[in-house]
């Protein structure tokens, strides 16, 4: 299917072929029709990314502290090779558009295939032939609504939810400065809601539109004496400012012509800076509004499906989404006198050197169309060079997911260190495999696992994918007779881990390897050479300062991600495994309150190894980014070693000091342990790490976790 998307790093918008998603729980695939492109928030967003590097840091001056941050921290090539993969990703575009249900995923019942629906959401309803909707972002279309006019539905509901905010009555006196598409659909939703609407703009070709909607209108330069003589001198109930302007003047101006406590309601990307004088001598109420209603940023909204009670959050976005269809099928809101810009999909290259202003053109609602099929797409496999040949000795491989680790960190290892064919990424929307495949040079992009799973020229299987999908695709690959490396966590309970070890079982010709890259860093095996020859148990303390991460992020999702203690802290527990050289025989948590910032991710836990062995790990979420990750201290036969942050290695005995520095990049381990794996798979050894390891430190990771909630040591 064709999709466009753009290039942070240059700006460049393309139409690309990606492979067509399916359709996943509690989602429905849509074949799009027409979706609207934001002359707000697109532009914002394209005329960043056209900016060169120094422009783009000028601009955001709080990412630039962050990647300074990040390079005081891991050293300036780590740091250099993070900005420019991200810089690297593509960003698909579009959040408003509309079109026909062709599937159905699980639990979308009140939808049926072919329905006509408005769609809304970033990375949803995007500017493609095809997306997958959740069910809260979707809204039915009566008979009367064409598709053209429900792709506004998603830019009316932002509209609606600031009028919202100004809490209007019938016959109350209203501003809106802007009269852009989101000023003219203010005006549109104000007149429907019986009030006397006042617009305000420079453009003398937007005022005539608001005359024609129903306005009484003004240019900027007049409009405070106009404003006057239109409220008869008592300034007006709420004023909506929708304009879209570094300056601070619509603030300005919005609180001259607001009333005594009236209300000012920031709609559009404007100056912020509040002039004291009339804000305070009025009283005004200034809101400034989020987006298209409640819901707005909620994954348990937008993903999840879970509505908000009737009864509590009468306007949800869906909500004020239906409201804005509702206007549309009365006749009381008309979008089609807005439309200035229709462009096929392939000729959407064109239609941003409009909004941008490149082309010269006036413009106000800019519309992609797209072709209409009846049948589900079957390009949901995109051939991007001629197949590699087999080489011999060398295994192909195919992965499973391509997210930020995949593209920053994994895919390069392989590329740098070769040994094995690269035949092709899948990932459930396909944007991404297509990305990662052109890329890193593999042969096709797919949106489904089984054109990887069943491919004969696979004989590696890489899976990258969230937490939740790891072990049943672990054992659909040992299964389909593919040796296996899973990055961490390998499972989220035991009935997961148990399934897999039964799959090793029945296909022991199968290796799996699991992504404990840590053990295999240089540094790490300097330091385990030093405390090896020991002759007495050891003490080893391992402090992560692991950051925050907002509780709405999918990792701390019990059922998507299983906790930070079982996505991240199996790491600690396998280096502590591999120092000792045993497995962990009893652990004791205990975790700071969570209140309602953290989840379960302040956490202190010690393990007892078999040879008596101590090791504990701090686990903290509620430090400083920019002061180092990690740091291990280990205490052994009168020897002290510390590791700090894989940068650095201190090794003291009788008095002697040796200490290792890396100061251009961290080494975490991840090309050794990926070569590790390479080279069983090859030569037909050994997994490179035993697998009582990968499952005991699994196991003991769920121990972790049911110590700190039962507040008990638990035995493993």
């Amino acid at each position: 299917m064709k999709q466009v998307l753009q290039y942070l790093r240059n700006g460049k918008i393309e139409v690309v072929d990606v492979p067509a998603p399916s359709a996943r729980a509690g989602t429905a695939l849509v074949r799009t029709a027409a979706s609207l492109i934001s002359a707000g928030t697109e532009r914002s967003v394209v005329e960043f990314g056209g900016k060169n590097l120094l422009a783009k840091a000028r601009s955001r001056p709080d990412l630039v502290r962050q990647v300074l941050d990040k390079a005081r921290r891991e050293g300036p090539l780590s740091t250099l090779e993070m900005v420019l993969n991200r810089l690297d990703q593509p960003m698909a575009l579009g959040y408003s558009s509309a079109g026909s249900i062709l599937s159905l995923g699980a639990g979308m019942e009140g939808f049926k295939v072919g329905d006509r629906v408005a769609c809304a959401g970033g990375g949803f309803a995007v500017h493609a032939e095809y997306g997958v909707v959740p069910r809260n972002l979707l809204v039915p279309l009566p008979p009367q609504v064409d598709l053209e006019s429900a792709a506004f539905a998603t830019l009316g509901a932002i509209a609606l939810q600031g009028f919202r905010l100004a809490k209007p009555q019938v016959g109350d006196r209203i501003a809106v400065i802007g009269l852009g598409l989101l000023g003219l659909l203010t005006v549109g939703i104000a007149r429907a809601a019986g009030c006397h609407v006042f617009g305000i703009d420079l453009d003398a070709r937007r005022i005539a539109l608001g005359q024609a909607m129903g306005a009484h209108t003004a240019p900027r330069l007049g409009a405070e004496e106009a404003g006057r003589a239109f409220t008869q001198g008592r300034g007006f109930d709420a004023v909506l400012i929708c304009a879209d302007t570094r300056a601070n003047d619509p603030v300005e101006l919005a609180g001259v012509l607001a009333r005594d406590r009236g209300k000012v309601i920031v709609v559009g990307a404007v100056g912020l800076n509040l002039p004291r004088k009339n804000y305070y001598e009025k009283e005004l109420q200034f809101i400034v509004s989020r987006s298209y209603g409640p819901g707005r940023y909620d994954i348990e909204y937008e993903e999840k499906g879970r509505d908000y009670p009737y009864g509590y959050v009468r306007w949800t976005e869906g909500r004020n989404m239906q409201a804005v269809v509702d206007l549309l099928a009365s006749g009381a809101l008309d979008v089609r006198p807005l439309i200035s810009h229709r462009f096929p999909i392939e000729q959407a290259e064109e239609a941003y050197r409009v909004i941008t202003g490149k082309s010269g053109q006036p413009f106000l609602g800019v519309l992609l169309t797209y072709p209409q099929t009846e049948n589900e797409p079957r390009e949901r496999k995109v051939e991007l060079k001629a197949a590699a040949k087999p080489v011999n000795g060398q295994p192909g491989l195919g992965v499973l997911g391509a997210g930020n680790y995949a593209t920053a960190v994994f895919l390069p290892v392989v590329a740098k260190t070769g040994g094995v064919v690269p035949v092709g990424i899948a990932t459930g929307s396909g944007l991404s495999a297509r990305h990662a495949a052109t890329r890193f040079g593999y042969g096709f992009a797919s949106s489904q696992e089984t054109d990887i799973l069943a491919n004969e020229r696979v004989q590696m299987v890489a899976i990258l994918t969230r937490h939740n999908q790891h072990a049943r695709q672990v054992v659909a690959a040992c299964q389909a007779g593919k040796h296996v490396f899973c990055e961490k966590p390998l499972a989220l309970n035991a009935e997961e881990l148990d399934a897999i070890q039964t799959a090793l079982e029945n296909h022991p010709e199968t290796l799996l390897m699991v992504g404990f890259n840590r053990r295999f860093a240089p540094l790490s095996r300097q330091l385990a050479e030093f405390i090896g020859r020991r002759s007495e148990p050891m003490v080893v303390h391992y402090r992560v300062n692991a950051g925050y991460i907002p509780l709405n992020h999918w990792v701390h999702d019990p059922q998507q991600g299983g906790g930070r203690i079982l996505g991240e802290g199996c790491h600690f527990i396998d280096y502590l495994t591999f120092l000792t050289g045993e497995l962990p025989v009893r652990v004791r948590s205990l975790g700071m309150p969570d209140g309602d910032r953290y989840r379960e991710d302040n956490v202190v836990m010690t393990f007892t190894f078999a040879d008596g062995s101590l090791g504990t790990v701090s686990y903290l979420a509620n430090g400083d980014k920019s002061f180092p990750k990690e740091r291990v201290e280990v205490f052994c036969g009168s020897r002290v070693a510390v590791l700090d942050d894989f940068r650095s290695l201190e090794q003291v005995q009788d008095g002697q000091r040796k200490t290792t520095t890396a100061r251009l990049r961290q080494d975490k381990g991840h090309q050794a342990a990926w070569q590790a794996f390479v080279q069983a798979v090859q030569s037909g050894g050994e997994p490179p790490i035993p697998y009582s390891q990968l499952f005991g430190v699994t196991r003991a990771s769920f121990a972790a976790l049911e110590s700190l909630r039962r507040r008990e040591e638990v035995a493993l």
